[in-house]
């Protein structure tokens, strides 16, 4: 990625027309993880075209997996696995780079990895990770930033009760667990769709998983597991990225290849400030934000089923807009409001305390210089920029590439006036 590159935005344009959902990256970076768990060629289809996927993809070569991409379709041969090191430099380009932890483990019986990069959210203690991993008979030492683990006697079944649902916590415990020997039990565990799609691909290889989706998950462990093909559920935050950019510009758009299912609760928020929205069979939402919006009161995060960490920054930036006052209660990142700063920049009224930041609507933004500090964030001003009066330019698109497939392009096809230069 060149760091000279910006995206320019010349606001006022409404977004009309229809746009596909790529593959969801907080899917795919634990099924390419989960991948080294079978002994041959797994195919993934609807795998999206991001950064952190092609660092995935060079960590599974590390591992002496051989890796493949024809369109949105890797494949992923971990037939002759070799390594359990995975270089600081491919750790330190993402965060959810500690998933494979899990995985190598249970495949090879040990690994070495640093701890991981990433977006700079705050502290994300992988303490529930180790825990569990011990639990299950894992030896772990952690000296100079480096994580070394072995199962010495092999991973072993356990009943862990996450203290949070952690989404990577339950992820790791799932891979471990479906080699494991005997039973696993994860209590208050994860409930997102991520889950359910990677303890889906895990089944389709031949693990015992049941209750997935659900608080507790049960994972018989089995000697082996085969490949399989598998296709990436659709990314509800990309989706709900454009929801927030055609309801900010008082536009319509038809998404395709989505799953409303999984985006009830900022669906209800959007409904809520006064936009239409009907979903069709087929992956089909159709929005329309034709009027002012309405300022929802409080939007507190939580884990899923709840509204969305991810999405929070996106409705800051609609709010932003919105007629009235709104108070956002962040509760799972103590530094998710880094795009505050830059969204005042555009002439937002924001004011942070701490993990509470209380947004007042104005009646227009203009056109300013911004820069993304992180992946959501980022994705906020290039929303907030399509409905600020005049030009802006954002940096930091290392960023934004990690969790969308060339937002420009996808912007640009629906009406926005967006480049990259």
């Amino acid at each position: 990625m060149d760091n000279r590159q910006v995206l320019v935005v010349n606001g006022g344009k409404r977004i009309e027309g229809e746009l596909e959902v790529h593959g969801a990256k907080n899917s795919a970076l634990p099924l390419l993880s989960a991948a080294v768990l079978a002994h041959g060629e797994s195919i993934l289809h609807n795998c999206p075209r991001l950064t952190d996927v092609d660092a995935a993809c060079r960590i599974l070569t590390c591992l002496g997996c051989r890796c493949s991409r024809s369109g949105s379709t890797v494949c992923v041969d971990a037939t002759n696995v070799s390594g359990s090191e995975i270089p600081e430099n491919l750790m330190r380009e993402m965060r959810s780079s500690i998933v494979f932890l899990g995985a190598v483990l249970g495949r090879t019986g040990r690994c070495r990895l640093s701890f991981p990069g990433g977006c700079e959210l705050g502290a994300r203690p992988i303490d529930l990770h180790v825990s569990a991993l011990r639990q299950m008979g894992a030896v772990i030492t952690e000296e100079h930033g480096y994580l070394s683990c072995s199962a010495p006697s092999g991973l072993k079944g356990a009943r862990i009760t996450l203290s949070f649902p952690s989404v990577g916590a339950t992820e790791n415990i799932l891979l471990a667990a479906a080699t494991a020997n005997g039973v696993t039990e994860i209590h208050n565990a994860a409930r997102e769709p991520e889950i359910c799609d990677l303890a889906e691909y895990l089944t389709k290889c031949g693990a015992k998983i049941s209750g997935a989706g659900d608080g507790v998950i049960v994972i018989e462990g089995t000697e082996r597991l085969e490949p399989s093909e598998h296709s990436v559920i659709p990314d509800r935050i990309v989706a709900g990225t454009y929801l927030c950019a055609a309801a900010i510009t008082r536009g319509e758009l038809i998404l395709t290849h989505c799953e409303p299912s999984h985006m009830t609760a900022f669906i209800q928020v959007l409904e809520a400030m006064g936009c239409r929205t009907y979903a069709y069979g087929g992956g089909k939402l159709f929005i329309s934000c034709k009027k002012q919006l309405s300022a929802p009161p409080t939007i507190r995060t939580m884990p899923y089923p709840g509204f969305p960490t991810d999405i929070q920054s996106l409705f800051t930036a609609l709010c932003a807009t919105a007629e009235g006052t709104s108070v956002f209660v962040e509760t799972i990142f103590e530094n998710r409001f880094r795009h505050a700063a830059e969204l005042m920049r555009l002439g937002a009224q924001i004011k942070v305390e701490g993990r509470v930041a209380i947004v007042e609507g104005v009646k227009s933004l203009s056109g300013a210089k911004l820069c993304a500090a992180e992946l959501r964030g980022g994705a906020a001003l290039v929303t907030a920029a399509l409905a600020a009066e005049g030009t802006s330019e954002i940096s930091g698109l290392c960023y934004i590439d990690r969790g969308y497939e060339s937002i420009e392009s996808a912007l640009r096809s629906v009406g926005a006036d967006i480049r990259r230069v």
